[in-house]
């Protein structure tokens, strides 16, 4: 079993084979990745060494000290959360061979074809169709809400494979690789000024069966597994005391005590004990992931993470006061990623927004904290055993 000095030595093998400072950064990923070092818990020959979980602080820490370059996981975030753990656990050999190593290093991005323009909180009720032909699927349909859709080569893919069974049961889990013709892309300009989001037409879309994962009319199941690591990735990250959005309007208040008064003082330290509350159980969180896959004890998480950003955003615009009007920059761009903390308070305020909707929105999480971790009785339903087709839409 490795251990904490095993990793340690294997991390300074790899820094003095591939020193940082003399090093391209892609081979210096690559390597790392080879040596196991990318994800410790990950099996020998998939970026890891079988080990424990836990035990990937201590090579992220000697790294850092190196001063080794890193995968940019901001920036590769869907890939990282929920990509990487549903190849993991379903795909096949040669798929996880494929996919895995490009995509931490980050040469290859991922986007989530999840969503829909009518299948949003009820995700099941998709209407994008998989047509099996001969060894290929065709796939005809819209897709909504995808973040860096614009840069990245591969996508993970939910389509509707048998719309004679209820809407659960004939779902199929796809890789789709969004420089295939009939793929197109379309930006959404969002309340910001940006265009991170993109809506995304699939015209006759050729997918080879080989790149499906898991059975067929068992995507259902296999989303799961990419929706639970989801809200976890959202709402579980490592973080600093005074990490995220707390910590922009904690600096605000030390350096400028002209705008303090007795309220916003009790409601800025409210929501700063909630923040490391919900840090604090988010680590608890990651350590039970050290046993298992992440289980519904996630959706508790992300709605916290939805909550406190808006109420710290909001905080943040009335302390600063007039200030708190002005926004930086209008221009529509489409980044490759989301900055929280980089751009000024009106930004804080207008994408965080967003934070109740996107990854499953409140509503949905809360229902599934209330059935699946509280065990409360299930909501009345009236298309459990409808087929799809049969749905009114």
């Amino acid at each position: 079993m490795t251990d904490t000095e095993e990793l340690r030595r294997r991390t300074r093998e790899l820094l003095a084979a591939h020193p940082p400072a003399t090093t391209d950064r892609l081979d210096f990923l690559r390597a790392r990745f080879d040596a196991g070092l990318a994800w410790v818990h990950y099996p020998e020959g998939l970026g890891g060494l079988g080990a424990p979980r836990s035990l990937q602080a201590v090579v992220d820490a000697e790294l850092e000290a190196a001063g080794a370059p890193d995968n940019d996981p901001r920036r590769i975030g869907i890939g990282l959360g929920m990509a990487a753990p549903t190849i993991l656990g379903y795909g096949t050999d040669e798929q996880k061979r494929r996919y895995l190593r490009p995509l931490w290093t980050g040469e290859e991005v991922w986007c989530q074809l999840f969503s829909e323009p009518g299948a949003g909180s009820d995700l099941a009720a998709l209407g994008t169709r998989a047509v099996r032909e001969g060894d290929d699927w065709v796939v005809n349909g819209q897709k909504v809400w995808t973040s860096s859709a614009h840069v990245a080569r591969w996508a993970i893919l939910i389509a509707r494979t048998d719309p004679d069974v209820p809407k659960h049961r004939g779902i199929t889990y796809f890789v789709c690789d969004m420089t295939d013709p009939g793929v197109d892309v379309r930006p959404l300009r969002q309340i910001t000024g940006e265009a991170e989001f993109n809506e995304v037409f699939l015209t006759d879309v050729r997918i080879p069966d080989a790149r499906r994962l898991g059975a067929v009319g068992e995507g259902w199941k296999v989303a799961q597994t990419t929706l639970n690591n989801e809200r976890v990735a959202i709402g579980g990250m490592r973080l600093p005391r005074e990490g995220g959005m707390i910590g922009p309007i904690s600096k605000t208040w030390r350096e400028r005590p002209e705008l303090r008064t007795h309220d916003l003082h009790q409601r800025l330290l409210k929501l700063w004990v909630e923040t490391e509350v919900s840090r604090l159980t988010a680590e608890r969180l990651r350590q039970q992931l050290v046993v298992g896959q992440p289980g519904p004890e996630g959706a508790g998480m992300k709605l916290a993470f939805a909550r406190l950003n808006q109420e710290i955003s909001g905080l943040e615009v009335e302390l600063l006061g007039e200030e708190g009007l002005l926004y930086d920059d209008w221009t529509m761009r489409r980044p490759e990623s989301v900055d929280f903390t980089g751009r000024d308070a009106g930004y804080r305020y207008l994408r965080s927004k967003g934070n109740s909707i996107e990854g499953g929105t409140s509503e949905v999480l809360l229902n599934i904290v209330a059935e699946r971790v509280l065990g409360l009785p299930a909501e009345p339903r009236t298309d459990k055993d409808v087929a799809w087709k049969d749905l009114a839409r």
